[in-house]
């Protein structure tokens, strides 16, 4: 008995693709069935679709049914589907088969992608360590995690998010750490989701985070395996987006920026000295400017009388006021930055490092600039990329702090300065304090805290995250 016409049921799918150039179909008939394969070229692999498919089924002699068809079939990702799911197998990059004599389907998954192999990614180079950096690929970021975890431990769930895309999304955590309360809270986000497409992890941020409209980064983000692995074992939750090498995790606490991957494959006093610089970087880059147009405006009585008369000879001449003054300073570092960043990487480094040095010192020659000036604005701009990741954000309070020093002097920075930390101190996402182990103050956690002790040390996980098992080693 007739079940299916092959040839019309082709035609409805290529229709319902938009007969769009890479559809590809085939029918052949075997004795008197007759076998259809449709397929997206730009997927398929076609060496393996005629040897482990096609040519099986074709060269057979006999009765063929469902049953024989899947027994002829030399692929190991072969499943039966139903009417609702083809045109979303297909899209994935299965070939799918059915038959004149059943209503049965299969997918037979030989999807062939061109990737990128792993390397060492440019945000996160190490002196010592992994060099391995996630790819665009998640079926080889998955394998990537699964290297580091030879455990039944690792629990990877899959999601789909994006009503044009589909975006495949994995969900990573170790099931005997992790608080359940915060996988459910994560799931529960990014199956709310309702959009579009998602085309890179960067588009889940604002639905993962508690105040989406905040300046501050409220997710940890990384491209580099061991990283996320670390993560992984402190009890946090890891997200992997199709497309993208950035992997998500959460919780996220501040501490996290002024660590770096190689504070763990060298000398931990060595590690620790490094993290109070990157601190002090922090408050140059931060509160630097503001800070020397406070003293100029209104306390210089409170500055060395040698260095007052410096700042006197070489500002007599300068037509703007000092506000102005680093206000154009920055403003001209800022236009350099994005210039370098969107020139090819030849142009971009000749161009920013001239343009500093002519700018700056043409400047200075021609009376429109200090030498003090340029030099506060230079030292807060280096400092700003001791925590890359945070630099947006920093360059947003440098202006704010401009801004205050100019208009109130240091009274108004000091209350900035409290208004930002009780800010900071009010931020809270996954039942985790964005301040923490400093505030609420833990001590235990401060083992990997500005200081760093020796990895034999920290025998148990993060209290700052609400584990489930805290104890890790004996």
């Amino acid at each position: 008995m007739i079940f299916l016409n092959v040839d019309k049921k082709i035609k409805t799918i290529k229709k319902q693709l938009h007969n769009s150039f890479d559809v590809a179909d085939r029918i052949v008939e075997v004795g008197e069935v007759k076998v259809g394969f449709i397929y997206l070229k730009s997927f398929t692999d076609n060496l393996i679709f005629s040897s482990a498919i096609y040519e099986p089924i074709s060269n057979f002699h006999g009765k063929l049914d469902f049953e024989t068809i899947k027994q002829l079939i030399q692929a190991n990702d072969t499943k039966e589907i139903e009417e609702k799911d083809v045109l979303n197998n297909i899209l994935k990059g299965a070939v799918v088969v059915f038959l004149s004599s059943s209503t049965k389907m299969l997918a037979v998954d030989i999807q062939k992608f061109t990737t990128r192999t792993p390397t060492e990614p440019p945000t996160s180079p190490v002196i010592q360590g992994p060099r391995e950096g996630f790819t665009e690929d998640i079926k080889t970021n998955i394998g990537l995690l699964r290297k580091r975890f030879y455990s039944a431990d690792l629990v990877l769930k899959n999601l789909s998010v994006g009503r044009k895309t589909k975006t495949t999304i994995v969900i990573a955590y170790l099931d005997s750490v992790v608080s359940k309360k915060v996988v459910k809270e994560v799931e529960k986000r990014i199956k709310s989701i309702d959009i579009d497409g998602v085309v890179d992890s960067y588009y889940l941020m604002p639905y993962l985070i508690s105040r989406p409209n905040s300046l501050f980064k409220q997710v940890g983000n990384t491209e580099k395996p061991d990283i996320v692995s670390a993560k992984l074992l402190e009890g946090r939750v890891a997200i992997l987006v199709d497309n993208s090498p950035m992997v998500l995790t959460v919780p996220f606490v501040l501490l996290e920026e002024l660590q770096n991957p190689n504070d763990y494959y060298t000398n931990y006093i060595y590690a620790s000295l490094l993290r109070f610089v990157r601190l002090i970087g922090v408050f140059l880059a931060l509160l630097g400017p503001g800070i020397y147009i406070a003293l100029q405006l209104y306390h210089y009585n409170v500055l060395p009388i040698k260095y007052l008369i410096t700042i006197a000879d070489s500002t007599q001449q300068i037509p703007f006021t000092p506000f102005i003054e680093i206000l154009f300073i920055s403003l001209l570092f800022q236009i350099l930055y994005e210039v370098s960043l969107r020139l090819p990487s030849y142009l971009g480094l000749a161009t920013s490092v001239v343009g500093a040095l002519i700018l700056g010192d043409t400047g200075v020659k021609a009376g429109l600039i200090s030498p003090p000036a340029v030099i506060v604005v230079a030292i807060a701009k280096i400092a700003l990329y001791t925590i890359p990741e945070q630099s947006a954000q920093i360059t947003v309070l440098q202006f704010f702090f401009l801004l205050i020093g100019a208009s109130v002097g240091l009274l108004g920075i000091i209350g900035g300065s409290i208004y930002l930390i009780a800010y900071l101190n009010s931020l809270e996402n996954y039942h985790t304090p964005y301040l923490a182990p400093f505030s609420p103050f833990i001590l235990k956690d401060n083992k990997d805290g500005l200081i760093r002790t020796t990895l034999s040390n920290m025998k148990e996980r993060p209290y700052s995250f609400n584990n489930q098992n805290h104890r890790r080693q004996k």
